[in-house]
C-alpha cells in the first residue's frame, strides 16, 4: 500500500510542476499529511526530485494536510485549479514558513495568468 501512495505523491507533484515549471527548481522540502478514518500517514517531499519518502518530515517548510479521499482524486486528476479549489474549501490545508508560501502562490497565480493569456491569444 504505502508504495502505491508515494508513486501516486509523485504523480501528483509531476503534474503539478508540468502546469507550473517555474517551481521545478526550487529547493524545498514539504510535508503531506494523508488523512483517513482515524489514521494520518506522513510524508516528507523534497525538491527539486520529487523524492518521496513516508517520513515525519521534520525539517518541511511547508506542511500539506488532505484527506486521503481528496488527495487520490486530485493526484491522478487534478489541475493547479483544482488543487487552488481544495485549499479555498478548506478540504486541504497548508501551513509553514509565510515566504515560501507566498512564494508558491505567486508562482502559480503568475503561471495562471500566463496560461489565461496564452489561451486568449490562441484560441
Amino acid at each position: 500500500m504505502a508504495s502505491d501512495t508515494k508513486s501516486l505523491i509523485e504523480t501528483a507533484v509531476k503534474r503539478f510542476l508540468e502546469e507550473v515549471p517555474a517551481l521545478a527548481n526550487l529547493k524545498l522540502v514539504a510535508g503531506l499529511e494523508l488523512r483517513a478514518r482515524g489514521d494520518v500517514q506522513m510524508y516528507r517531499i523534497e525538491l527539486p526530485g520529487p523524492k518521496v519518502s513516508k517520513d515525519i518530515a521534520a525539517d518541511a517548510k511547508v506542511r500539506i494536510s488532505v484527506p486521503r479521499s481528496h488527495f487520490n482524486a486530485l493526484a491522478t486528476k487534478g489541475r493547479v485549479r483544482d488543487w487552488r479549489e481544495a485549499f479555498a474549501k478548506g478540504e486541504a490545508q497548508a501551513s509553514g514558513i509565510d515566504q515560501v508560501m507566498k512564494l508558491i502562490v505567486n508562482v502559480v497565480e503568475r503561471q495562471e495568468e500566463r496560461s489565461r493569456t496564452r489561451k486568449a491569444s490562441h484560441h
